[in-house]
């Protein structure tokens, strides 16, 4: 057993299980997660906002590279401009409300880095 600091410094604890060699070659050790059943709706809410986080930071890019190569009118970047400072507020006023800071929403994705790019989120 693990136990690591998950979102807002929660403790985390994974189960590793034991698991049969097959054609005489070791398996790799499965790993269960279990999670306090008192703060699925939270998890579930960071998970979700994650993901929404993501593709925010995904649009935001993606609108910067189209007024660079001038793809859009003045009245498209404006409201491409309000929308994605809506939605950033939006995301604010959600991890407030869940008691989540933006850093508890970058998943570690062990040596592939960071899911969200540090300092961004």
């Amino acid at each position: 057993m693990v136990r690591r600091s998950g979102p807002a410094g929660r403790a985390v604890r994974t189960v590793s299980t034991k698991e049969e060699p097959v054609n005489g070659e070791p398996r790799a050790t499965a790993r269960r997660l279990e999670t306090d059943p008192e703060t699925v709706e939270r998890d579930l809410v960071a998970l979700v906002l994650t993901l929404m986080e993501l593709l925010r930071q995904l649009m935001e890019r993606t609108a910067l590279h189209r007024v660079d190569q001038g793809d859009l009118t003045e009245h498209q970047e404006e409201r491409v401009g309000m929308t994605l400072m809506i939605l950033k507020e939006r995301m604010d006023e959600l991890c407030d409300r869940y008691d989540l800071t933006v850093d508890d929403l970058n998943i570690d994705l062990g040596p592939l880095g960071s899911l969200l790019p540090r300092g961004t989120a």
